[in-house]
């Protein structure tokens, strides 16, 4: 086995059969959670005025750590079965999500030392909480959640229409009774909009309410209606990432036919 190949198999967790962690990808998860525990710290000015320099040097090297973690991806992707070239798989995994996602990572973490002299680079570390996102590559879990929504979206769809329907809805019928009433709060439809959104879920911020009669009954069903409507979509993800997650258990990917099972 080459010094690739096995830089391919301890990075890519596609790469394993078994789809678990190599010991790599577990340090660079504890990498980004520290990574991470840095950029959030280094928001208390307490602790960042006494331990500046110590906060500068961790990011610095989380850095250059993701940086090289990405240019080993880009050299070692290069592996990945298929008749294409080298040069190819590289581009094809450059572009994909989690790699782009791995670049403004590093991007944003080095670009405030390399132009130190431009402050409003400073509120690119704030950003490095999408260090985060680089989890999605290694947990089953979102990969479950993602699927579960794709094999959903025709249901998310319908619940979308309706929900519009019933946040338009709402809006016109608290402008037809209460906007001669409260012309600052309902005196046209997009004023009135934000009341159906906080209403319809389930906020209730209390800032805007209806003062007449009629327009607290028209609130009340709106109200009533939002509890529905927002429990819908919730009830839909929830039971496909169920049979997703059981997919898994039971040694499917996510995405397979469980029919087809031996």
């Amino acid at each position: 086995m080459t010094l690739r190949s096995k830089a391919y198999a301890e990075l890519f967790a596609s790469a394993r059969t078994d789809g678990k962690l190599t010991l790599t990808n577990r340090l660079i998860v504890v990498a980004i959670l520290a990574s991470v525990a840095v950029a959030i710290v280094g928001t208390e000015r307490a602790i960042a005025s006494e331990n500046r320099s110590a906060i500068l040097w961790a990011e610095f090297g989380f850095g250059v750590l993701f940086l090289i973690e990405y240019c080993a991806r880009l050299w070692a992707v290069a592996e990945r079965a298929g008749p294409e070239s080298d040069r190819a798989k590289r581009l094809a995994w450059a572009r994909s999500f989690f790699a782009l996602i791995d670049l403004v990572v590093v991007v944003i973490t080095l670009i405030p030392f390399i132009l130190a002299g431009a402050p409003i680079l400073r509120l690119l570390r704030l950003f490095r909480l999408a260090a985060l996102l680089k989890f999605g590559k290694f947990s089953m879990a979102l990969k479950a959640l993602g699927t579960a929504i794709l094999e959903r979206r025709y249901d998310l769809y319908v619940t979308g229409a309706l929900a519009l329907v019933l946040l338009l809805g709402g809006a016109t019928a608290l402008y037809w009774a209460e906007g001669k009433v409260q012309p600052e709060a309902f005196g046209s439809i997009p004023r009135a909009m934000w009341w159906s959104v906080i209403t319809l879920t389930t906020v209730g911020y209390g800032d805007v309410s209806p003062v007449t009669s009629l327009g607290k009954v028209l609130a009340a069903c709106v109200a009533v209606g939002g509890i529905g409507l927002v429990a819908m979509p919730t009830g839909i993800i929830a039971a496909a990432f169920s049979d997703a997650m059981q997919a898994y258990r039971d040694g499917l990917e996510p995405g397979d036919d469980p029919r087809k099972m031996p």
